[in-house]
């Protein structure tokens, strides 16, 4: 793939709302889950971990603790990627909060642009209540919830959204 390829497979994906209920096969999780693997990661400790709920009714509980966002309750298969603590601080102490999060985002990155590759849909939601999601699923204390990925064949918008142009995020050796 040239450099004009990626580009264009970056521009063509966009955040998915409307999700039909074909489940997501096996082969396209591992698929996923094995590009995920391939984040980088603070110290290469892969301070990140998932939970893949794929039940309707664990599903719809989500969508209720993200506010009523109805696309993850339709999605069939939502990704709940947290970041490890405890894997990260092992070497890093208190900093590596920070890192296991930047590891989960980098991941969930990662797991969002692999669907896109198998021509699912995704959309990455972290409006979400985290104690109500982290009960659902069970998470021990020292793992967080990060973000709410749901996956599956869906509807993409009628338009792709305007971005901000890469100047106006863009600063020379200070602000």
């Amino acid at each position: 793939m040239d450099s004009s390829e990626f580009l264009g497979f970056l521009t063509s994906r966009s955040s998915v709302r409307e999700y039909g209920n074909e489940p997501v096969s096996d082969d396209d999780i591992r698929f996923i889950l094995d590009c995920a693997s391939t984040a980088p990661s603070a110290g290469n400790l892969e301070s990140w971990d998932v939970v893949l709920v794929t039940d309707e009714d664990a599903r719809l509980g989500l969508q209720e603790a993200a506010f009523g966002q109805e696309h993850i309750g339709q999605a069939p298969l939502v990704a709940v990627v947290c970041a490890n603590y405890v894997r990260s601080m092992s070497q890093y102490g208190e900093r590596g909060i920070l890192y296991a999060v930047q590891d989960a985002t980098i991941a969930c990155t990662y797991m969002m642009l692999a669907a896109h590759a198998r021509g699912l849909h995704s959309c990455w939601t972290g409006a979400f209540a985290e104690e109500e999601v982290r009960a659902m699923v069970s998470l021990p204390q020292h793992i967080r919830p990060v973000a709410l990925l749901a996956i599956g064949k869906g509807q993409m918008p009628a338009s792709l959204t305007d971005r901000m142009a890469p100047s106006e995020h863009l600063h020379y050796g200070q602000w």
